[in-house]
């Protein structure tokens, strides 16, 4: 079968970045530059030339910018997904290429090579000029009529044919700065290629542009009912508003609460996860839903009372962003057995047998205070309406970050058409995966629209774990759809590596993962209260034998009484991290992540640079003795010739180091735990 044109000779292939084949957006954010790369070709040896083309998803025209070629047929071109004449060009964007034989540039090519030979000249070289002319002529008449453009063009080409109608021995080169074709000239009748024949790819990627917030986050996380100042009283929505000041100091973004809503009674955990509650345990915070405890629905758009109203949840989200903070809710889609779905609509929820509904399980865990929802539902259009409007409550209310409760247990069809609708009148909102599954399924969470995921970083603990799964996440192809937020702990997760008694040897542990979370990604979040404290008491102690991570006295099932001001307390340490963070552009991106070598798998070396600054991280991984050992770093990724004395200055003691060439010694004790050294230009 014959094309419907022919004369297209350019192939456009090997398109990056795009997410299986465009079926899925790139994922950016407003400002950020971004770098397409091809393969583009033609036939035989005529130059081929390239544009890049892109536009915001409410734009008509197409803006572009000119692909630079690297070499063996692979071009570049970059641009910034932004507008400036609107800075709110969230969303979606679309980008594709559109490539052209370039005659006009293999003429200039060709005629270099005649010029320089100088052979033939009575025929060969005024000939050149003739066909030269008429290359400007079809240039000319692309412009706008009469234009400025089109008369200079016409003016070049009238002087090409006036050389190539005079008998000279020697012809002058007409490609020069003060020739004929003068770069200007060059670039300008460049700008009106000929179209004709143009290839365009056949696939428009999509890209999706979050706002800067997305790249670039620090969590702390919460419980308001423990917020009080008065020990061991339930604490409410303005206890945590007063508590937003402090938080913000420390250098936080994000604000994150788990669950407000009302609380079930039947099937209630008592403390530590108990069975059997005693009077006045207040229950999980995720068995969501209590008509009694509540003036409205008592569900998933209710407040817990003893919380507050919804004018204290309106002055909590005021406050925050009095002091550049935002709110970010948990949204967990599950009910109790008291949640006022289970009787409006039971479809909602698996029967057993018995007529009972299934309560959640992940054997060997029960949670009967939790009915999952059953997604194979007859009326499983109703349930996705209702649970997208869930967040569209709160988003009506001021909330545009949400941490998404284990969303690997729902379809993905649900999340990728949940999120589309959120986003088509909300595009600044952005949701946070808390999925801690398979790589697929991951992945696909945060190809279908999850703005960021947590990842398995509490479970990469030693030097080849740590860099192998850094070089998976923060380079492409991942990279272009996932970005990772990184959480030493939650209120689910205690490592087993913070399970230690001694409290030098918890605090060593406790300073290195913070290191390594606040560097290694641009998005981190901690369980504030007890990651400060070096909280590492298990539900089941003695690391080695059966050891759990659940905390002892979890505040999942208890009130606790945090005493922020302990001496023990390492906020101090988060504080200066978070200055160092916002300080320096490199910590605010993942893409120049690069890891060093060290001969000493104690130690772990690597280093980000983004705008001229260049910081370098070494972490001892050792928290019971000093490691040492020789540096050999990758200049170029340092942004540094491979001979040259530099410094480097370590920005958490402040200490000035004189270093010379690739390779330089480093020590460090449990204590000083890392240093992060910006190169000093």
């Amino acid at each position: 079968m014959k094309p419907a044109e022919g004369r297209r000779r350019v192939v456009i292939e090997e398109v990056q970045p795009s997410v299986d084949s465009g079926r899925y957006p790139v994922k950016g954010v407003l400002g950020e530059e971004i770098t397409v790369t091809a393969a583009i070709f033609a036939d035989g040896h005529d130059h081929v030339a390239a544009r890049l083309l892109y536009r915001h998803h409410t734009q008509r025209r197409w803006r572009s910018v000119p692909f630079v070629e690297l070499g063996n047929d692979l071009w570049s071109a970059t641009f910034s997904a932004s507008d400036p004449e609107d800075a709110s060009r969230l969303g979606p964007w679309r980008f594709t290429i559109e490539a052209w034989v370039d005659h006009f540039d293999t003429w200039l090519h060709d005629l270099a090579k005649r010029l320089a030979a100088q052979s033939d000249s009575a025929q060969e070289i005024p000939l050149a000029y003739r066909i030269g002319a008429g290359l400007l002529d079809e240039a000319a008449a692309r412009c706008k009529p009469r234009s400025a453009d089109a008369t200079r063009i016409q003016g070049a080409a009238a002087e090409l044919r006036t050389v190539a109608d005079q008998a000279l021995s020697i012809y002058p080169d007409p490609v020069t700065s003060k020739g004929v074709l003068n770069p200007s000239l060059i670039a300008l009748v460049q700008s009106y290629p000929d179209l004709s024949f143009a290839t365009r790819h056949p696939v428009e990627f999509p890209l999706w542009i979050d706002r800067a917030r997305a790249g670039f986050s620090a969590w702390y996380e919460l419980f308001p009912r423990s917020a009080s100042s008065i020990s061991h009283q339930h604490g409410t929505l303005r206890d945590v508003a007063a508590l937003v000041p402090e938080i913000a100091a420390m250098g936080f973004d994000v604000l994150y609460l788990p669950p407000i809503h009302p609380i079930g009674t039947a099937f209630r955990k008592g403390r530590n996860n108990s069975t059997t509650p005693e009077p006045g345990d207040v229950g999980s915070p995720w068995a969501i839903g209590n008509r009694r405890l509540s003036a409205g629905d008592g569900g998933h758009t209710d407040i817990h009372p003893d919380l507050g109203t919804f004018s204290d949840f309106d002055h909590l989200v005021r406050t925050a962003r009095e002091h550049n903070m935002e709110l970010a809710l948990d949204i967990a889609f599950q009910c109790s057995p008291d949640h006022p779905w289970v009787k409006q609509h039971p479809a909602w929820f698996k029967h057993r047998p018995d007529g009972s509904i299934q309560y959640a399980e992940n054997p060997p865990k029960k949670y009967q205070d939790i009915y999952p929802l059953n997604f194979e539902s007859t009326d499983w259009r109703g349930l996705w309406d209702a649970l997208c409007n869930v967040f569209l409550f709160w988003i009506e209310r001021g909330v545009r970050i949400f941490r998404v409760d284990n969303p690997h247990t729902k379809p993905l069809p649900f999340w990728e058409w949940c999120i589309a609708k959120i986003h088509k009148s909300a595009p600044d909102v952005l949701l946070l995966s808390e999925a801690f599954t398979r790589p697929h399924l991951m992945y696909s969470l945060a190809k279908g629209g999850f703005t960021q995921s947590y990842t398995y970083f509490t479970w990469r603990t030693s030097k080849q774990e740590i860099q192998s799964y850094f070089e998976e996440i923060c380079n492409p192809p991942v990279s272009t759809f996932f970005r990772p937020n990184l959480w030493p702990n939650t209120p689910d997760i205690l490592h087993a590596q913070f399970q230690v008694t001694d409290l030098d040897h918890r605090r060593a542990i406790f300073r290195q993962r913070i290191v390594l979370a606040t560097t290694l990604s641009s998005n981190y979040g901690v369980y504030g209260p007890a990651y400060e404290l070096l909280e590492g008491r298990p539900a089941k102690p003695a690391p080695g034998k059966t050891s759990s991570e659940e905390y002892l006295d979890s505040e999942k099932y208890q009130i606790r009484a945090w005493n922020r001001s302990a001496s023990h307390s390492i906020a101090p340490f988060l504080t200066e991290l978070n200055q160092i963070r916002r300080a320096n552009p490199a910590l605010q991106r993942n893409a120049a992540l690069h890891f060093h070598s060290v001969a000493n798998d104690q130690l772990l070396a690597y280093s980000k640079s983004l705008a001229g600054n260049t910081i370098l991280v070494v972490v001892n991984l050792d928290p019971l003795h000093q490691q040492s050992g020789v540096l050999d770093l990758n200049m170029p990724a340092l942004n540094l010739p491979w001979q040259c004395s530099f410094e480097v200055q370590d920005l958490l003691t402040g200490a000035v180091y004189h270093w010379r060439d690739q390779w330089n010694y480093v020590a460090l004790t449990p204590a000083a735990t890392a240093h992060v050294l910006r190169i000093v230009p």
